[in-house]
């Protein structure tokens, strides 16, 4: 069987900080979300020993229990690593120690099924088979609250969106609100199954607002650019504006210049529990100038440089 080194799984540092753990966490879980990667089954095993990973590392008794593996395995490896780790010395000296029994949470269905926790995982926390003690173990249920980072596009952040998460058996509709941002946690109450029929846990989902290719949010605010010709630019006229919440016709003044930039009021993004407001939009001017131009048009223009 082999170790997990759960820190370069994560690409921390053994000494990181719970803080740590969750940003790096984070960050690889995003990166390799089946939501990103479809039908990618590498991706997918990826996120799978991320989860794993966070599962140990971002509980303060599970790490301390994979901490004490940590260095009896690196002791075993000094040696040349002859022979298979012996688990059953390992369950022994735990239980000399007093050490108290890690509980492991059944998240399977909830990050993608088809496989659970690797075997190294199991045996650490799972008894492993053959190397149990055949005591019942028991535990008061204390609730706990499980991270999916979720996906959602600028878009359906401004209009707020659903997600459907599948958990054992059954599919929850999860409902993200309007203005969500990456960072906003969306909070499931109850729907995790509590262990040993205590209450049940919380889903947090974790949300990542996608860039967008036409607007830049900077808060509540978002940016765009829009191109009229010389001409509009010149004698004014109107141009007509994308947002989200559909097209507007911007007034353009006679005499805009090129990188000029207008404000329309409260057509920005919706502001997090207070979806009744919202932000502005900064459009940028940009002017298109002609290309080629007729001999009555270069005539014309030779008129006007001449004054």
């Amino acid at each position: 069987m082999d170790y997990q080194d759960y820190y370069k799984t994560l690409g921390i540092e053994r000494k990181a900080t719970q803080e740590d753990v969750k940003r790096a966490y984070r960050k690889l879980a995003l990166k390799y979300h089946p939501d990103r990667n479809p039908d990618n089954k590498e991706a997918e095993e990826k996120f799978k020993l991320i989860n794993e990973a966070y599962q140990v590392l971002g509980d303060e008794k599970k790490r301390a229990h994979y901490d004490q593996l940590g260095a009896s395995y690196q002791q075993w490896q000094s040696t040349g690593g002859r022979g298979n780790f012996n688990w059953n010395d390992w369950f022994a000296q735990g239980a000399a120690r007093g050490g108290t029994r890690v509980e492991v949470e059944n998240i399977e269905d909830l990050f993608g099924g088809g496989g659970g926790f690797s075997d190294f995982f199991n045996a650490i926390f799972g008894g492993f088979a053959g190397a149990g003690t055949g005591r019942t173990h028991t535990r008061t249920h204390h609730p706990r609250t499980y991270e999916q980072p979720t996906i959602i596009s600028l878009a359906e952040a401004h209009h707020g969106t659903t997600r459907t998460i599948q958990i054992e058996n059954r599919r929850v509709e999860v409902k993200i609100p309007p203005g969500a941002k990456t960072g906003t946690r969306v909070r499931v109450a109850g729907v995790m199954p509590g262990n040993s029929g205590g209450q049940n846990d919380d889903l947090h989902l974790i949300i990542e607002v996608s860039p967008d290719a036409q607007f830049e949010r900077k808060g509540d605010d978002l940016h765009s650019e829009t191109t009229t010709d010389l001409y509009t630019a010149v004698l004014g006229g109107q141009v007509n504006v994308p947002t989200l919440a559909g097209n507007v016709l911007l007034t353009i003044p006679p005499g805009t210049q090129p990188g000029q930039t207008f404000r329309l009021t409260g057509k920005g993004m919706p502001k997090l529990r207070k979806p009744q407001e919202y932000g502005n939009m900064f459009v940028r001017l940009k002017v298109q100038l002609p290309r080629t131009l007729t001999p009555e048009q270069r005539e014309l223009f030779e008129k006007l440089q001449k004054g």
